[in-house]
């Protein structure tokens, strides 16, 4: 069996210039050159060779739920939760109450907010 390792996630976004401006202001991603074609896709750098790859399809139906979403760690939540509310971006725990980490089981602290075509993301402290 050959090995693998984790690449890329795609989104299908509806404006794929407001999702760049989030995903840049929020996780800071540098934007890599789509070397598949020429199409309006853009790519994100996750680091460590992985990708964000933002699809845009202006007239697609996008449902979300929270148990479908990608997750970052960070080695200070803290400061990541004064930088997004510093955006005005809203987050909640893994409960749905507003403005508050959750800390699972393991004891890891994670809070959970939408991009802008309300794709969940995690953001925990399993640096």
């Amino acid at each position: 069996m050959p090995s693998f390792k984790f690449n890329h996630i795609a989104l299908s976004v509806k404006d794929v210039n407001a999702s760049v401006d989030f995903y840049q202001n929020v996780f800071q991603f540098e934007e890599l050159e789509n070397t598949a074609s020429n199409s309006k896709t853009r790519w994100l750098s996750l680091g460590e060779g992985r990708e964000l790859h933002l699809i845009p399809r202006p007239d697609a139906v996008i449902k979300t739920n929270k148990a479908v979403h990608f997750a970052m760690a960070t080695s200070d939540l803290t400061a990541f939760i004064t930088h997004i509310e510093t955006l005005g971006i809203a987050y909640s725990d893994w409960k749905d109450t507003p403005l508050k980490n959750y800390v699972r089981d393991d004891g890891i602290r994670q809070v959970y907010f939408q991009d802008p075509d309300a794709y969940w993301i995690e953001v925990n402290e399993a640096f």
